[in-house]
């Protein structure tokens, strides 16, 4: 589950509540998840049709506030992964998002690094191969 699929450009990490509520509580009992991911098809994002997402074995939460420090406790494993320096990520990034979302993809890296100087999840406690972080 990508966390992608809750944040927005306005709402990058305060939408947590929703992803707790319908998912991760209902999972931790053992109940089905459900969720309205983000619907960018417009330009402008909108709570999207509803999933359902079934209990699973493993769930793997993918995301820049993934690790958060509230939801430490509940998480048997974190992964830390850095795939090259800010440049080279911007650039994926607008390959990936189109030249017109440049300006919010460098804002939205100037708030990854007060999120991660602020939550401590980079590297925090964790085993470190290149620039890979595991923590279990």
């Amino acid at each position: 589950m990508r966390t992608d699929e809750f944040a927005t450009w306005d709402d990058p990490v305060s939408w947590w509540p929703r992803l707790v509520e319908g998912v991760l509580d209902p999972l931790s009992e053992g109940r089905e998840g459900r969720y309205h991911p983000m619907d960018w098809s417009s330009g402008a994002p909108e709570p999207g049709a509803e999933i359902t997402l079934p209990v699973p074995a493993v769930l793997l939460l993918e995301g820049v506030s993934a690790a958060r420090l509230s939801v430490r406790p509940r998480l048997s494993c974190v992964c830390w992964v850095e795939l090259g320096d800010e440049a080279s990520r911007l650039a994926r990034a607008v390959a990936r998002d189109g030249e017109a979302n440049r300006r919010s993809l460098t804002e939205w890296q100037a708030f990854e690094r007060g999120w991660f100087g602020k939550a401590g999840a980079a590297g925090q406690g964790r085993q470190t191969t290149d620039k890979y972080h595991v923590a279990s």
